[in-house]
Parts: C-alpha cells; structure tokens; sequence
C-alpha cells in the first residue's frame, strides 16, 4: 500500500466548517496540518453549489456569528486569526413565523419592535415575554464578555475566571437548564409556549423542554445584538475563505480523498488510510464526521475498528439519537414572483401536534433579496426543506424513490404557494434532495442533522467534548459541545484546536483580544 510521505502535526477529516476552523486555528499558531475531504468542494452543509447561473446553499442560509464586537462572533474571529473576512450583508428579520390560528410574526432586528410585537399578540404575557427574552439575553451577556473557547482545559478556564469571574459563574448556573423550563417558568400561555418550541425548533430541531438554555440564550439575543448576516457570494465563501487562511498559513486541503480508517497503534491514533489504499500519517487524527460514522456506532461501519471503540462512545449513543434529515428543494424562480420588500426567511407550521413529525415544518429562504448576484439577471431563488427520516426513504425501488421525491416536491410547492402565489408557474429550475442525497454526498449518519436527546437531558453536561477515550484522537462538530449549526459548530472547532494546541505546547498564553 502506499504511505504518503509527508508527515503532519494534525489531520482533519472531513472540511466542515467545524473542521475547517480547527485546522486554520492550528495553522494560525504554526501547526502543519492537513484536511481531507472526499467531496469536491469544502463546506458540507455550510458549502454552496452552483447550477446554470444559480448559486445555491447546501444548508441554511440564516447565520450566526458575523458580528463586529464581543466573543460571540465566532465566524467573523475565525476568518480573522487567517487574515480572511467575509464581506457580509445585514437582514433586518431573522425569520417570519406563520403559524396556526393566524398568528404571523416577524422577529425583526431590533429587540424592542419584536418584542412589542410579541406582547401584542400575547397582552396577559407582556411580563412573561419580557423576563423569558431578558433571562435569555442574560445568559448571552455572559457569553459575549468572556473569551470561552475550551471547557476542557483547566488552566485556560482559571484565566478566563480571573478575567470575568461573574461571567463565569453566571454561565456554569445555566450549563444545566433548558429553555423551556425557564420558559415555563414565566410564561403559562399554551400558544405562546408553542411559538417558543417553534423558536427554539427553527435552529436546534428540538421544542424548548430539550435545548440547552445556554444555547437559546445565544441565538434569541445575538439576532438582535450581532445581527443575522448573509456571507456575500453565498454561504459557501465562509469555507472557502477559511481554505484560503489555511493554505496561506501554510496548511493543505486535498478532495476527493475518502478516508476509510483511522490508523491505530498501542490504542493510540497515528494517521489514516484512504480508499484508494493511500496511509497518511500525523501526531494527531481530528474527525469532522458525526460520532455515528467515526466510531461505527449504530450500524459498525465506522473509521475506527470495531475491537477499539471506547464504551463511552456507546454510552453517548444511547443518550443521543440521529435527528431527522430533510427533503430539500433548490429552485430558480422568474424575479417578478417575490416582491423586494418580501422577507428573507419563512417557516410554516400549519398543525402545532405535528411540530416534530414527518413534514411537519417548512423552512424557506430567499437568499437572493439580500444578495441578487446568486442568480441570474430577473431570477431568484428559493430553497425550501421539510424534516424527513431515512427510513422514509430506505428499502424502496428506484421506481418508488423518485415516485417520492416528486411527491414531496409537489408538497412543498402547494405550501410554500400560500405565501408566495403562482410559483409552480414560475419555475426555472430545480433540485430535490432527500436524505439520502445529504448520507451520500455530506457523509451525515442517515442524513441527519445532529444529535438530539432521546429524553430531556440536564442542558449541555451531557454533550462530549472534542477529546476522545482514543488517545491522540480528537472530535469535532456538532456531535461535540455545544451542538449544532455553524457558530456553535465553529465553537467546537475553536475549543478542539486549543486542547491540540496545548499537547503539541503552541498555544498563545495571553487570552484572545
């Protein structure tokens, strides 16, 4: 078999933003580092794709962590420490709700106009609101006057105490506690209790008795304090712009490079093995794929062999399970069909029972009323997505799976015509995935999203950390704390290259400006 020759201080598997900020992390601090990615382009579901004139996000495109000021800004700092910045357009909504019983909302850029909004909706719960979204904001305070980057060095920990002991404090109350206790807490409204689910739904895929409050307090108060901002050029210039910090410190990415094994000597890891039987080796193995496809947990299948999966990695898998994926349709749609002044970013619910089930919300983003050039001239684009389970679409003929496909094409184009009328009229072109599409080509157990609780759990304690019982073996991701979407995910990336960082002695001692 073939040995790479060159040797590196860390290898990263798999270029999502989770592992791609690991890496220019490392390169930034000298570290020779490696990414190896099997598809053709980095990102995962925070890549982008193109298509006849159109640019199309995998995932979402609503995103966190673009701010100017605080710690919270992960994105924004990241691209910093590899001298790379995103230029970025503001949203003045993060979301426009329309849910039963006619209630719409938008959650607006400015705290108080949402908020007001809210309390009109809900007058008996104005005090509620009002203490729930400020209990919320609380915790970001916390968050946003600390330099936090790794739970799991105790040093580093003690510095930043020093720093901002009440921060710290205040933080370690919240670790525990889930969103939808504290909002039971203040507010007795059945509906408005529903809107929170759906609020804290709309990003982690779980109502608020099963996300961490730590995590709602980020998201409920950085829509309105960083902002939402769209990466111009679609989300996918976030990952290329972080390939470029890392090859211009120095690192190096490789695509369609499929690893197969992580390589094991005396329980430690040493490097890896591609599908094209190509050994590549390093002081340090960093996984960017979920913990299911790393550990082969579920179904065996895994880069580690079967006789050295640590217990705890089946611990965890029997506290955490695979959230559904999605069917995902990208459309290019005639300009005219979407007023300019129309919202960026929709969901729907139509049946509050149905919340966590097969179809039961609808996500829509136009990402072209914020930034035109995704598309052609007199275009626009529209992607849309529904939860769907891989058992869904398992086990059936090829017949039956684009029979299905195209059913639940048909779906979300009937539900997404509620709000913008005429658009199976108006299409240009389009793409439906399922979540085999997102198993095949983002290497995602079953597709999914992440992980979410089997039960509630006690907020974020029970969530891993990037280090692994496999010594020298790390993870990343939103498998790791504090879970999922692309600033959290950065997190996890920020902390794994700081716990590398001090085995391999090149971290900065001062905390991070």
């Amino acid at each position: 078999m073939k040995a790479y020759k060159e040797n590196f201080d860390a290898i990263i598997i798999g270029s999502g933003i989770g592992g791609l900020v690991t890496a220019s992390q490392l390169a930034s601090k000298g570290a020779k580092v490696l990414v190896l990615e099997k598809y053709i382009i980095p990102g995962g579901s925070g890549g982008s794709f193109k298509r006849k004139g159109y640019t199309f996000d995998v995932g979402a495109s609503m995103i966190f962590g673009f701010g100017e000021k605080g710690y919270t800004n992960l994105l924004t700092r990241a691209l910093r420490d590899v001298k790379e910045k995103c230029e970025t357009i503001p949203d003045p909504v993060q979301l426009e709700y329309h849910l039963p019983n006619d209630f719409s909302i938008s959650v607006d850029r400015e705290y108080e106009k949402f908020i007001s909004k809210l309390s009109d909706r809900f007058p008996k719960e104005k005090e509620g609101i009002k203490r729930f979204y400020g209990t919320c904001k609380k915790v970001f305070n916390c968050l946003d006057s600390m330099p936090l980057l790794s739970i799991e060095d105790p040093s580093y920990l003690f510095k930043v105490f020093f720093k901002a002991p009440l921060s710290c404090l205040g933080l370690a109350r919240w670790l525990p506690i889930n969103a939808g206790d504290v909002a039971r807490k203040f507010i007795k409204d059945s509906e408005l209790l529903k809107f929170i689910d759906i609020e804290c739904f709309c990003w982690s895929v779980m109502p608020a008795l099963k996300t961490p409050m730590i995590n709602a307090g980020m998201v409920f108060t950085d829509r309105h304090a960083g902002g939402i901002n769209y990466p111009k050029g679609g989300v996918g210039r976030i990952a290329e712009k972080l390939v470029n910090g890392i090859e211009n410190f120095g690192g190096k990415i490789r695509y369609r490079a499929n690893v197969t094994e992580i390589l094991l000597k005396d329980e430690k890891a040493f490097g890896v093995k591609l599908s094209n039987g190509e050994k590549i080796y390093a002081d340090i193995v960093v996984s960017n794929s979920t913990r299911w496809d790393t550990f082969g947990l579920n179904n065996n299948k895994g880069l580690i062999k079967r006789d050295y999966v640590p217990k705890s990695e089946y611990k965890w898998s029997k506290t955490y399970k695979p959230s559904p994926s999605f069917v995902s349709i990208h459309l290019g749609v005639a300009g005219e069909l979407i007023d300019k002044n129309f919202n960026c970013h929709h969901i729907i619910v139509e049946d509050w029972e149905e919340l966590e089930n097969e179809k039961g919300v609808i996500f829509i983003s136009i990402p072209t009323l914020l930034d035109p050039s995704l598309a052609p001239d007199g275009k626009h684009i529209i992607h849309a997505f529904t939860p769907s389970s891989i058992s869904e679409w398992d086990g059936i003929s090829r017949e039956e799976y684009h029979s299905k496909k195209e059913n639940y094409y048909s779906f979300l184009i009937k539900h997404i015509s509620k709000i913008i009328p005429k658009l199976d009229q108006n299409i240009d072109h389009k793409e439906i995935g399922t979540p085999r599409t997102h198993r095949k080509f983002l290497g995602r157990f079953e597709g999914s999203y992440g992980p979410i609780p089997n039960k509630k759990l006690l907020g974020l304690l029970p969530m891993p950390f990037n280090t692994t019982n496999i010594e020298n073996l790390y993870c990343v991701g939103d498998s790791c704390f504090p879970g999922q979407g692309l600033n959290a995910v950065a997190f996890s990336g920020y902390a794994c290259a700081h716990k590398i960082g001090s085995k391999l002695k090149i971290n900065d001692s001062k905390l991070p400006d």
